[in-house]
């Protein structure tokens, strides 16, 4: 089975299940895990912040993030179908206490203008803002990059309003490789980053918040009321530090094989690619087959591909580090010859 799912669905490597077997540990609530350390100290400088934190997972760290710049009763703004705001079960309602303001980007972008639009002005009928989350790469947009130029511009508008920026970077090393652009040119422009390990990197589990000293100090609080405080975790630490530290340059590999795939989906009757395909993603619209997305993806299962609904007639593929490129290449024929 060819699974393109997600990319979350990667196994470890030999070199990451060996560096968990050999992982020297600590109690990490005491500061005493060396690896979780050494990984945290080695996202920080990747990541161009003062300190990072070691989280389970990136919604925990969006959500860490939220409740650390926010208090009840804020509003925060995001895109329409941002990560956050789309897949995270409503947490920052139910932990954070903040209601959402979406706006609607272009490809994930939001419009600089509109996003100081929605900011509130003072009024006891109205909520404060209290923050402006970004998403980069944007999962819904088909893994589109939204621009450091982009991000630089509503950060310096949030900057005068005092408000301020997280970005939601689950994918975020997904944009540096593509654009061929450093990390530090997309995280200049936020106050708070969040990436994710287990994503395209392919550690098995674990995301990194990134930020000054002193939001990592409540950040961290937060992570312990939040059930995250872990004990000898660099067992799973050290699988992600291999993670971040082998596995960012091999990421065009991945979107090399999104636009093989893109190719293929492109010259099939009746289905349409909707994204550009900056990335790894490719979402493709299908109605013109005559079925829905429910039922191609089924039909696809059968032909030994797995893929994932995205909406009634959408179907995403991801690409990823346990998809070769034989098995792309194998994709398009069946996609080719059986649609």
């Amino acid at each position: 089975m060819i699974d393109l799912r997600s990319d979350t669905i990667t196994k470890p490597t030999d070199e990451m299940r060996r560096a968990a077997y050999e992982a020297e540990v600590g109690d990490d609530v005491y500061g005493e895990d060396p690896t979780v350390l050494k990984l945290e100290m080695e996202a920080a400088r990747i990541l161009g912040k003062e300190e990072a934190l070691f989280v389970t997972s990136g919604t925990q760290g969006n959500q860490i993030a939220v409740l650390t710049h926010t208090r009840p009763g804020n509003e925060i703004l995001l895109e329409a179908n941002s990560h956050i705001f789309y897949y995270e079960s409503g947490a920052v309602a139910a932990l954070a206490g903040v209601q959402t303001r979406t706006i609607t980007g272009i490809d994930g972008a939001m419009d600089p203008i509109e996003v100081e639009a929605a900011i509130r002005t003072e009024d006891q009928h109205f909520p404060e803002t209290g923050l402006i989350c970004l998403e980069n790469t944007h999962n819904r947009a088909g893994g589109a990059i939204v621009s450091p130029e982009n991000m630089k511009a509503i950060h310096s508008m949030a900057k005068k309003h005092d408000i301020p920026v997280h970005v939601d970077g689950a994918r975020l090393f997904n944009a540096v490789s593509a654009s061929g652009r450093d990390a530090r040119d997309f995280t200049a422009y936020c106050d708070t980053v969040q990436i994710c390990l287990s994503k395209g990197l392919g550690a098995p589990i674990g995301s990194i918040i990134a930020g000054d000293h002193a939001f990592i100090t409540r950040a961290r609080k937060w992570r312990k009321r939040l059930g995250g405080g872990l004990r000898q975790v660099g067992m799973i630490a050290a699988p992600g530090l291999v993670a971040l530290t082998t596995m960012r340059e091999r990421l065009s590999e991945d979107h090399d094989k999104a636009t093989i795939l893109k190719e293929s989906l492109t010259e099939c009757n009746g289905i349409d690619v909707i994204n550009r395909v900056d990335t790894n993603i490719v979402v493709a619209d299908v109605s013109g087959t005559g079925m829905t997305s429910e039922l191609f993806v089924e039909d696809l299962k059968k032909k030994g591909i797995l893929a994932v609904t995205f909406g009634p007639t959408l179907v995403r593929f991801t690409t990823h580090y346990d998809v070769s490129m034989k098995d792309i290449n194998n994709v398009a024929k069946i996609l080719q010859y059986g649609h």
